[in-house]
């Protein structure tokens, strides 16, 4: 079969499309004919050796939707022709709080969606959405599910109030945008520029600042009139600047480090506020599950920026790296 395969992490440009060893599945497992995947930046990290646990030769990619198209020993309750899409990751563990200590994502440990087949347990398999694609699909798993867990299971997110995302354009930030304002929230962003803050108002937002203003702390409060719940996965830059705005009792919910690992802030700000910092990654299957239903319920799709063949996943690899603004990337089969 064909995959992205990473043999060195020499960076993006060191992947290739490459004819690899079609799977079979074991007990348990079930092989799927995957329609579509999507690209995360996590992919440009593990290029460049920059996750924990590197292993390599390695078929990238954690998102898919596909077919179910061969069944192995012992599986029930799935049939050939299912059309389904994957739980990003395997051995989450009964704590739902965090994960086990063997628990992984497709495509770093374990083998990626990124390619035409993928063989997978049986439990990471849910329905596809019926008013959803393969392509939108295929770009729901990993940033939809970590946006959910996030806002809903950390970050506590309630109807009425106010949510700041920080830097909104990637998956995540979109995903959280638009469940949030499902959810009856007030949603404000942060983004690079005009035409994403216009964006995210076209998608419900009630407002937005330029992260790029030296000057955006002094306005975010009151645009927002407090702040309840902060989704930031780059808060190195961010937090200083609206750390100031939060309610007592608000929760800044921190999803990743992309613009750095260090953090400064005043003590009296997060326990004179009663407020909490929390950590989120990724999701457990009971986070997969509620997110599909209130996608369903509400019918949230992603938002698709670029479209590529698996041919040309090299090529949508490197326009997340060069090109990406606002939404998902996806990789069709």
């Amino acid at each position: 079969m064909k995959a992205l395969y990473l043999e060195r992490t020499d960076g993006p440009e060191s992947v290739a499309v490459a004819e690899v060893e079609t799977p079979v599945p074991g007990p348990g497992e079930v092989r799927v004919a995957l329609r579509a995947a999507s690209i995360n930046h996590r992919e440009l990290f593990i290029t460049h050796g920059q996750y924990p646990g590197m292993t390599v030769p390695i078929t990238l990619g954690c998102d898919g939707a596909g077919v179910v198209d061969m069944i192995g020993e012992g599986v029930t309750g799935v049939s050939e022709g299912d059309e389904v899409v994957l739980y990003p990751a395997r051995n989450w563990g009964p704590n739902r709080h965090a994960p086990a200590a063997d628990f992984g994502l497709l495509g770093m440990p374990f083998a990626g969606t990124i390619a035409e087949y993928i063989c997978v347990p049986v439990d990471n398999l849910a329905p596809k959405p019926a008013f959803m694609s393969f392509e939108e699909a295929g770009a729901v798993p990993l940033t939809a599910l970590t946006s959910w867990r996030a806002l809903m299971f950390k970050g506590r997110l309630e109807a009425g109030e106010t949510l700041l995302i920080s830097g909104v354009g990637g998956g995540v930030a979109t995903f959280g945008l638009a469940f949030a304002v499902a959810k009856g929230a007030n949603v404000y962003v942060t983004g690079e520029n005009q035409d994403v803050i216009d964006r995210a108002v076209a998608m419900g937002a009630k407002g937005g600042l330029l992260y790029t203003d030296p000057d955006w702390r002094k306005q975010v409060g009151k645009l927002t009139g407090g702040i309840d719940v902060v989704l930031d996965g780059a808060p190195s830059p961010s937090f200083a600047n609206y750390v100031r705005a939060i309610n007592p009792g608000a929760r800044i919910v921190i999803y990743g480090s992309t613009a750095g690992n260090e953090i400064k802030f005043n003590a009296t700000d997060i326990f004179l506020k009663s407020a909490s910092i929390v950590g989120s990654q990724v999701g457990d299957p009971q986070d997969f599950k509620d997110m599909l239903a209130f996608a369903g319920s509400h019918e949230i799709k992603p938002v698709i920026e670029a479209t590529y063949p698996l041919a040309q996943a090299k090529e949508a690899l490197l326009h997340l790296r060069d090109q990406h603004k606002f939404g998902k990337v996806v990789v069709t089969m």
